[in-house]
């Protein structure tokens, strides 16, 4: 079998410290062999030197069409919570050339931070229309080379009672949205808007994924109608919620119970550290809750879960340089998770759970899987996630997307 690149001394996650290095093949895009031993080879060669490699990294929930609008759009001044009616205002002057300008910036920032797969949420509210649906599938057909991106459309400002909305959401799934979302949350009937995305959802035969419980308390649990629904229709795996900050609120009883019952269900969680952080328990003046959901804790209670960015640079979070292994270190701190397993733990849901979420069975690094590579500046999972290590260089398909020189001291 002819080569087209090795790369060479890699270490993988999960690998013992003492375990050899091994060498990763790569042929037509796919892997074609690791092997501890050197891979005879003339192909072209690149020398991991014992650092990690992993698969690429998987954004799960990020919003490509409202990143990078700070300029037009400043975030809340003090503890006011006025984020999504900041947006509502400047999204009937976005265009087609405007979104796929801004998202190209922030999906090029994410594949040089490692992700080498995405699914954003698209906004099909009738001051937007379906202009970022059109600008998005454009950007992922040019930058298929880098990333796979999926798009999930669906309606922020409320769906009931809104024809326009529900109207739209229609169409982006005629125009081939590969799922289905929601924010039940900003609407007036917050089970009628689950309701009718399952709906749509068994009638176009497409995934599920909702913004949820987002809240200063832990009740009215919108997962618990999710769940029914899901086992209903029989779309365990297939059904992803992101936020949960409620769940944050839960005392550990309470939420091994609701762990449990997202798990039966084959409910995934999607946890948003920045936008969490920065929009929750703005009612509170003093001792004021942090509102990032624990994921290992649902992790043990047989959750599939995922960290993902969610905005970058927008009324509801005005930060962001769409690293996810920084998103990945924050979380860790919030929820105080440091061992190491723990840490190695929190990598799996930018990795191999994330996959599992985007139902992507061809993921990860094993021979005839598509050689989606990333070399860390780093010797293992639990490193990258406690240094924030930087990606030195990135792979899709066999192909290099981006490199990234190591820091060198200049000692005198």
């Amino acid at each position: 079998m002819a080569l087209d690149l090795v790369l060479r001394n890699a270490r993988l996650a999960g690998a013992a410290p003492d375990a050899p290095t091994v060498d990763i093949a790569v042929s037509g895009g796919r892997i074609a062999a690791i092997e501890a031993a050197r891979i005879r080879s003339d192909a072209h060669s690149i020398d991991a030197g014992g650092r990690l490699v992993s698969p690429g990294l998987i954004e799960t929930h990020i919003h490509l069409d409202k990143s990078r609008i700070v300029d037009r759009c400043a975030p809340a001044v003090g503890r006011t919570r006025d984020h999504m009616q900041r947006v509502a205002a400047v999204k009937p002057g976005f265009s087609v050339q405007d979104v796929y300008a801004r998202a190209r910036d922030t999906l090029e920032a994410c594949v040089l931070h490692g992700a080498t797969h995405m699914r954003t949420h698209v906004e099909i509210d009738p001051n937007v229309g379906l202009c970022s649906v059109e600008a998005l599938q454009q950007l992922a057909r040019d930058y298929r080379w880098a990333i796979d991106l999926e798009l999930c459309v669906f309606a922020q400002e409320g769906l009931s009672g809104v024809p326009q909305a529900d109207a739209n959401l229609v169409a982006g799934l005629e125009a081939g949205a590969e799922l289905v979302g929601g924010a039940p949350g900003y609407d007036t009937d917050r089970a009628a808007h689950i309701r009718r995305v399952f709906d749509l959802a068994r009638e176009y035969d497409v995934d599920v994924d909702l913004h949820l419980d987002v809240g200063p308390s832990a009740e009215e649990l919108d997962v618990l109608l999710v769940c029914e629904l899901t086992e209903r229709m029989g779309w365990g795996g297939r059904v992803a919620v992101g936020h949960g900050t409620k769940y944050s609120l839960l005392p550990p009883a309470e939420l091994d119970k609701l762990g449990r019952r997202l798990a039966a269900a084959g409910v995934a969680v999607t946890v948003l550290p920045a936008t969490d952080l920065f929009i929750s328990s703005r009612h509170q003046d003093h001792a004021v809750a942090r509102g990032v959901a624990d994921a290992n804790a649902l992790v043990a209670c047989g959750v599939n879960c995922s960290l993902s960015t969610n905005n970058v640079l927008n009324p509801f979070t005005p930060f962001g340089d769409c690293s996810l292994v920084r998103v990945a270190n924050m979380y860790a701190h919030v929820v105080q998770r440091g061992n190491d397993d723990e840490l190695a733990e929190v990598f799996e849901m930018l990795t191999r759970r994330s996959a599992r979420l985007l139902r992507r069975d061809d993921y990860g690094i094993a021979v005839g899987n598509p050689a989606d590579l990333v070399i860390w500046d780093a010797t293992s999972a639990a490193e990258a996630v406690a240094k924030v290590a930087i990606p030195l260089a990135g792979f899709k398909r066999g192909r290099r997307t981006f490199t990234r020189e190591q820091a060198v001291l200049y000692r005198p």
